[in-house]
């Protein structure tokens, strides 16, 4: 069984609410779905978006592929940064990123040093 993480429309007519669930992908949109994850209304200003991560990273660890509307979700919410979902499968990244190594900035040359190494490299071409 293939499982999606997908978008489920409640609400009125024109007026949408959306669910986000896993659900069987060949099920319908409205169909029964294994667990809801979270929800979506973009009709507020700002759009709401609440979705559980830990449900949501956990069915990404298991296989489940979000639709490209749930996988921009998941980015606001901030599942995506802990899960990172690549062409040959899903690969968890650390929490903690190692210290990245300063480079020392180089040196100013003053102007006059400039504008001699310039000149005699012009006249070294001629």
């Amino acid at each position: 069984m293939a499982v999606r993480l997908r978008l489920m429309r409640m609400g009125k007519k024109k007026q949408p609410v959306y669910r986000v669930v896993a659900i069987d992908q060949r099920a319908p949109r409205d169909g029964r779905y294994i667990e809801q994850i979270g929800r979506y209304d973009a009709r507020q200003e700002p759009s709401l978006v609440e979705i559980d991560n830990e449900k949501a990273i956990d069915w990404l660890a298991k296989g489940a592929q979000p639709s490209e509307t749930v996988e921009k979700l998941l980015n606001i919410s901030g599942a995506m940064n802990t899960m990172k979902i690549q062409s040959g499968g899903i690969h968890v990244v650390g929490v903690k990123k190692a210290p990245v190594a300063e480079t020392p900035e180089p040196t100013p040359v003053p102007e006059d040093e400039a504008v001699q190494e310039a000149a005699a490299v012009s006249t070294e071409e001629e």
